[in-house]
Formats: C-alpha cells, structure tokens, sequence
C-alpha cells in the first residue's frame, strides 16, 4: 500500500529536494521559504516534507507577470 494514499486519500509530501527541483531554486531557498513560514512544511524526524498542493498554491500566489 502506498503511504501517499493512507495519508489524507492520496495527499503528497515532497522532500526539501524535490520542491528545490520543480521551483528550480536551491534547497536553502526552499529551507528560508519554510522557516519564514511562507511554505507551509512537516516535520518528519530531523527533515521537512512539504505537501505538493502547498507548493501549488505558493506558486500560483507569487506568480509575477514581467510583461
């Protein structure tokens, strides 16, 4: 059984790495985001697991239109 699904239906966690990744920033970006309370994250043991849709909707909320 997946975990993903035990947990709240099917609610994904990403690690620090992986949400460095897909914002391409680095992990300490990520770590500031967390701390300063603008990503919302998880404590597991001594790291942090961020739920995809707060990653979602951290993007979609600092989205910047240059044009």
């Amino acid at each position: 059984m997946n975990a993903g699904n035990v947990i709240g239906g099917g609610t994904q966690f990403l690690t620090v790495a992986e949400v460095a990744s897909l914002m391409r920033v680095s992990k300490m970006t990520v770590y500031r985001l967390v701390h300063s309370g603008e990503l919302p994250a998880v404590r597991v043991g001594r790291s942090f697991r961020v739920h995809a849709k707060a990653v979602h909707d951290y993007l979609e909320t600092s989205y910047f239109d240059a044009g």
